[in-house]
């Protein structure tokens, strides 16, 4: 005897939004400061991923951290095609971030200097970051 089951089974319930409070970092001397939620904290998410090399620290994930280690002493033309698309894939890890773009390159005395926009559920944030030619 099989049982019989209906399939008109009826779920009322609705998806809510969890914080993303997390601790505040001040980055100057490492030194936690208080508590930050919102467009804050993805800031801090976007400057922390940006600062920490992938693979290098046990502690955090393998998808965590940008690559970098491995630009260094490259020419600048193969720096910045490549570096777009490592910045973009570092940060679309986090669900809050939706976009990378609008990149602007700058070379100067061997360093290259980045700019670009991320677009993120909260809205809009302007970051950089530099590497070593």
């Amino acid at each position: 005897m099989i049982p019989n089951v209906s399939n008109d089974l009826q779920l009322d319930f609705e998806i809510a939004e969890q914080p993303n409070k997390t601790y505040k970092l001040d980055t100057n001397s490492n030194i936690i400061v208080g508590f930050i939620d919102g467009l804050e904290a993805v800031k801090q998410a976007i400057y922390l991923m940006l600062n920490i090399e992938r693979y290098e620290h046990l502690i955090y994930s393998w998808n965590y951290g940008i690559e970098l280690i491995d630009l260094y002493g490259q020419p600048p033309p193969l720096i910045q095609s490549e570096i777009k698309r490592r910045i973009t894939e570092a940060l679309t890890q986090d669900s809050r971030i939706i976009s990378v773009d609008a990149f602007s390159f700058e070379t100067n005395k061997g360093k290259v200097h980045v700019t670009f926009t991320v677009k993120t559920i909260y809205g809009e944030v302007d970051a950089e970051t530099e590497v070593s030619v």
